[in-house]
This record gives C-alpha cells, structure tokens and sequence, in this order.
C-alpha cells in the first residue's frame, strides 16, 4: 500500500508538471507552447509527457495491468495523438475547419489544467489497490 501511495505522489508531480509546462489561455495557445518542443525535436515533445512514462514504468515495475491501469494507458496515450495530430493540422498543414478553429480561441478555465492532476493519480492509486 504504501508503495501504492508513493507512486500516486510521484504521477501527481509529473502531472503538475505538465500543467505548468501546457497552460495557456487558449487552445491554440496550449498547442503553440507544445509545437515549440515539437519543433525542436519530436522526442523533446514526448519528453515533455512525463506522467505517460511514468505510467508505463509501474506497468513494469508492478506488472499489474488490470482494466483500471489500461483505461489509464489508453486516455494518456489518446491524449498524446491528439495532441500531435491538433498540431499537425493547425500548425504543419493548416488545414483546419472554421468551426475547429473558433474552439480553438476559447478561453480556458484554468482549472482545467489541473483536472489531470486530479483525475490520474486517483486512478492509479485504485489501479494499484
């Protein structure tokens, strides 16, 4: 158990990490930040995703994969391709719809930001248990 917590703490800092690397104003603005990285190299752009990896090394280091920690896998690695492919599109191609690009401009409720380091580390600490 309190291995448990431990790697819930350790995930909950690599999530606020992320939080403050992303946060913007808007959409865009988060996308802009994440192409600056991807700019520089694609692997400084995954480097940026501590909370994914991490996931991934207590997937190893435990060996438990139940539907809790592939429900986990799965949302961050969702979350991972959007991200790419939203900049692909606005900033490589820029090919995006009226539509998309007006929800692109919507202001964030800066909570938002933290909704990641309030949704992960429960999950995994229920994954874990």
């Amino acid at each position: 158990m309190e291995n448990a917590l431990l790697l819930t703490m350790i995930l909950l800092f690599a999530e606020l990490f992320e939080a403050t690397i992303q946060r913007a104003q808007t959409l865009v603005g988060v996308l802009a930040k994440l192409y600056t990285y991807y700019q520089k190299s694609i692997f400084l752009f995954f480097l940026i995703q501590p909370g994914f990896y991490f996931i991934l090394f207590v997937v190893v280091l435990t060996g438990v994969l139940n539907l809790t920690m592939i429900f986990l896998l799965a949302i961050k690695i969702f979350d991972l391709f959007y991200k790419i492919e939203l900049i692909k599109k606005v900033f490589i191609e820029r090919k995006v719809s009226p539509e998309i690009a007006q929800m692109l401009e919507w202001k964030i409720p800066s909570m938002f930001f933290w909704m990641g380091a309030a949704l992960y580390p429960p999950l995994l600490l229920f994954a874990l248990t």
